[in-house]
């Protein structure tokens, strides 16, 4: 599994262990998109390189680092085919990939510590969507149907 991941300035630090982490104990090639530095940047940027990737086939899941979590899972949440789900807990993190075929993650490395960031991780990226109930498979297609109107497709 390729897990393409990023941060601002915020979440640097948390960023780094997390990509040592998925690295070394989850065995999970890791793609560091940014950014690499302390020094003040917007995360609109990185939210876009993560999701980029994904789309384009470059990663299968994403991670995405600020320092809320909240303006990476609404930025990742603007390209179409992400689905980006905040996570503060396990629970979330497994129904995230579980439910609704989550296919990035978003946590705050203000917010977060580093033990409870490395579990929702470890969750997140070995959960499997599960693919053989009606209503999830229902629901994922509604808002499938809601992505590409909002993109003029169907109108």
């Amino acid at each position: 599994m390729k897990v393409a991941i990023a941060s601002d300035h915020a979440g640097l630090e948390l960023k780094q262990t997390l990509a040592e982490y998925a690295a070394d104990v989850l065995a999970v090639q890791i793609v560091d998109m940014g950014t690499l530095s302390s020094e003040s940047c917007d995360y609109p940027e990185y939210a876009v390189r993560v999701a980029t990737a994904i789309v384009s086939g470059q990663a299968d899941l994403g991670i995405l680092i600020c320092g809320t979590g909240i303006g990476m899972s609404i930025t990742a949440n603007k390209i179409p085919g992400i689905s980006a789900a905040l996570c503060g807990d396990c629970y979330s993190a497994r129904m995230a990939r579980e439910h609704n075929n989550a296919n990035v993650l978003c946590m705050g490395g203000r917010v977060i510590g580093v033990e409870l960031a490395q579990e929702i991780t470890r969750i997140f990226l070995t959960a499997e969507p599960i693919m053989d109930v009606d209503r999830y498979l229902r629901r994922r297609a509604q808002i499938a149907t809601i992505e590409q109107g909002s993109r003029g497709e169907d109108r």
